[in-house]
């Protein structure tokens, strides 16, 4: 891996990641992601809706899934895991529509509060968490721009 021809770029991308994904407000969003995605898997037996199966199981699926994608659950590379922030927004908006989509026949309203506040609240890390991710690409193309403009010395 020394002998690499890009070394230099591979290690200031991971430091960079390494920086980026341990600012407080990155961590506070993960935890509060993780939470969500734990409480949308456990809602059916805490918000009592745990009779309409199919509802049950989705949201046991969906509340993983995002859990995984949003603490960095699939790595640590911060470019990776939190471009992923985009499909969270997409298990949001579909935590939202679920009740009506999934069970067809909506015979609690705790279950469609429950899935609407939660799925809101997913959609709104998922945005936050893009945009993080986001902010930290223009940062990152900025400083390797300044970096080269460096190594290539005055004009």
């Amino acid at each position: 891996m020394e002998t690499h021809p890009d070394i230099v770029d591979i290690r200031e991308r991971h430091e960079m990641a390494e920086r980026a994904a341990s600012t407080p407000k990155v961590q506070a969003v993960e935890t509060m992601a993780f939470l969500t995605g734990l409480y949308l898997a456990a809602s059916p037996w805490i918000a009592g809706f745990n009779g309409l199966t199919r509802l049950t199981v989705t949201n046991l699926i969906v509340g993983l899934a995002y859990a995984l994608l949003m603490s960095g659950g699939f790595g640590r590379a911060y470019e990776r895991t939190h471009s992923m922030a985009w499909a969270c927004c997409a298990l949001g908006a579909w935590t939202i529509v679920a009740p009506w989509v999934i069970a067809g026949d909506v015979s609690t309203t705790r279950s469609v509060w429950s899935n609407v506040i939660t799925g809101a609240v997913m959609l709104l890390l998922g945005l936050v968490a893009a945009m993080a991710a986001r902010a930290g690409d223009k940062s990152e193309s900025a400083g390797r721009g300044r970096a080269r403009a460096y190594r290539a010395g005055p004009r």
